[in-house]
């Protein structure tokens, strides 16, 4: 693995098979964090300019289509159709030619099912040459041991796993990259439980009169 760091020029997000059907399977993450970190990983790959690369069964499937949240997110990208293959994205050629032609070889990976899809993929994608990244938090199992034994695995055969918001913290790096400032702090309001909430605070505290303040109260008393 490259001791380089991900950057928006060298990665791109490959996010498999997030299915609505998938929703009655996985038990090793809360339904709508795990809705709510994948669409983050989406709209990170958005506000930053990253290729993005999503795959599903057919919408006709046993699985039914995308997760209407993330579709509504992605920016128009095709979602390629894998049909035959069930663990190894990689064996649909029009997956192969998409990650290709992204020309990135950094690939951060998310998914349904972790032991499954994700895993197979991921390490296909290492036999390829790709640094792979997984992100957990936008990945879920069948039960939290079969999510956590096929990270670990995939960990031990060199892939790196990351959550989405550290990944995004580290695309946008410096409050000095102005451009996509907004975003970051949209990403972070909108799908960080807790930092969502300290935003709210810090803007109900600008909101608010400097005299309704009980500290600046309690100074103004003190100086009568």
């Amino acid at each position: 693995m490259s001791s380089s760091a991900l950057t928006t020029e060298n990665s791109a997000v490959v996010m498999i098979d997030h299915a609505v059907g998938f929703g009655t399977v996985f038990r090793s993450h809360d339904l709508a964090l795990h809705v709510n970190n994948t669409v983050g990983l989406a709209r990170t790959a958005g506000v930053f300019g990253i290729p993005l690369v999503l795959t599903n069964g057919a919408d006709t499937g046993p699985y039914g289509p995308l997760f209407s949240e993330l579709r509504a997110v992605a920016g128009g990208a095709p979602v390629i159709v894998r049909e035959a293959n069930f663990i190894d994205a990689f064996q649909t050629p029009q997956f192969a030619a998409a990650i290709e032609s992204a020309g990135r070889r950094k690939l951060v990976m998310s998914g349904l099912l972790t032991e499954g899809c994700v895993l197979g993929t991921a390490l296909a994608g290492l036999e390829r040459g790709y640094e792979v990244y997984i992100a957990v938090d936008a990945t879920a199992g069948e039960t939290l041991e079969t999510h956590q034994v096929a990270v670990q695995r995939m960990v031990q055969a060199g892939v790196v796993p990351v959550t989405w918001l550290s990944l995004a913290s580290q695309y946008q790096g410096s409050y000095a990259s102005h451009e996509t400032v907004p975003g970051f702090l949209g990403l972070m309001a909108e799908h960080s439980p807790a930092l969502g909430m300290l935003f709210q605070g810090q803007a109900a505290r600008q909101a608010a009169p400097a005299a309704s303040s009980p500290e600046t109260a309690f100074v103004a008393a003190k100086e009568r």
